[in-house]
């Protein structure tokens, strides 16, 4: 399926920092990138990646960079939203439908089904943590990891891009917000329970771990994201700032004491974008680098709605899963274009949540 939608990119200033933002989705539905640890573009930053309800139901789109033309890529029933992700290569998009494991030409619009995700489903709709559906591609293309709720228990499955096999590396309890390590094809990060989040395992199910442990009963371990170059994993300690935990070493440092909510790196691992909440501060941006400051510099406002009144709380899990009300289209997700010269993040500001882009040193 290939439909061409022309361009809505315009151009409006954000009066908080003075930068013009670029606001690339218009029409009255919801849009929004993957997840704020799943790259929206392709490494040569031909395309973006997004979803939009604009037909009435999810369905996958791109944006050509060069002309600002957008592409439809699906017209397809049970699309699982926050199951895409694009490769590095930009060969194809991968996604879950109604049960199948498909990928995508974001040239052609040839769609083609890799597995059958049988006995079991990809969790709510709009829901955080297990239940959202994100997946994670390895690297190089090769590998696939999908967890998948089969009613008491999640099953981790690994499918080979090339031949299609699948594997079950993992059952247990709740697996979710998967990410294969950024420099490594074979070891991947997963979220378990609430009270008990940060977990590796390696590609082939064997080396399954605990990275990190919680230190009381009211930390808060939240948004894990790999630290690329570094073999460390970031984490958020809600609402106290941001973590490493080093995955040779198991040693846990303090890399901000910002109130970091949502965080990603870019690609060299030299500089964090993250959003905030309670209060919203707007996005920000931190140095990793060898010369880091704990000082947070503000990149703009998103003025995103980012319900969810639990983060406003103290740690609400230790008696169980807690149902919340928090769609995660209104919350920005900020993440780098691959040349960290731009941000892309959501907003409903507007009313319906649309896709932006904010430059860092540069106009747009």
């Amino acid at each position: 399926m290939l439909r061409r939608w022309p361009a809505e990119g315009r151009i409006i200033e954000e009066p908080a920092s003075g930068r013009r933002l670029r606001q690339i989705t218009t029409w009255s539905a919801i849009h929004h990138h993957p997840f704020f640890f799943v790259d929206a573009f392709d490494e040569a930053a031909n395309f973006l990646a997004f979803v939009s309800h604009r037909t009435g139901a999810p369905q996958l789109f791109v944006e050509h960079r060069a002309g600002g033309d957008l592409l439809q890529l699906t017209d397809i029933d049970g699309l699982s939203e926050w199951s895409v992700i694009p490769a590095r290569d930009g060969s194809f998009v991968y996604f879950v439908a109604d049960g199948v494991a498909m990928r995508v030409d974001p040239r052609s619009g040839k769609t083609e089904a890799l597995a059958e995700l049988s006995g079991g489903d990809m969790g709510g709709t709009g829901m955080v943590g297990a239940a959202m559906g994100t997946t994670a591609l390895s690297p190089s293309g090769r590998w696939w990891a999908i967890p998948l709720n089969i009613g008491v228990a999640y099953r981790f499955l690994v499918i080979d891009t090339q031949s299609g096999a699948t594997e079950i590396i993992l059952e247990r309890d709740t697996i979710g917000h998967p990410q294969f390590c950024p420099d490594d094809d074979e070891l991947i990060l997963y979220a378990g329970p609430m009270t008990d989040r940060v977990w590796l395992i390696r590609r082939d199910g064997t080396c399954h771990r605990r990275l990190y442990e919680r230190e009381h009963a009211l930390q808060w371990v939240t948004h894990e994201i790999w630290w690329p170059g570094r073999r460390s994993v970031l984490f958020v300690d809600w609402p106290n700032g941001l973590r490493a935990v080093s995955v040779e070493t198991g040693n846990c440092t303090w890399v901000s004491r910002f109130p970091v909510w949502h965080g990603a790196p870019d690609r060299w691992g030299n500089c964090l974008v993250c959003d905030t909440n309670f209060p919203d501060r707007g996005l920000h941006l931190i140095d990793l680098g060898m010369n880091k400051s704990d000082q947070a510099r503000f990149l703009c406002r998103s003025d995103a709605t980012s319900r969810g009144d639990h983060w406003g709380r103290a740690f609400p899990y230790n008696d169980g899963p807690v149902k919340v009300y928090a769609p995660q289209h209104t919350h920005p997700h900020p993440r780098f274009a691959p040349d960290g010269r731009s941000v892309i993040f959501t907003s409903d500001r507007t009313g319906h949540p649309q896709l932006y882009e904010v430059g860092i040193n540069v106009d747009l």
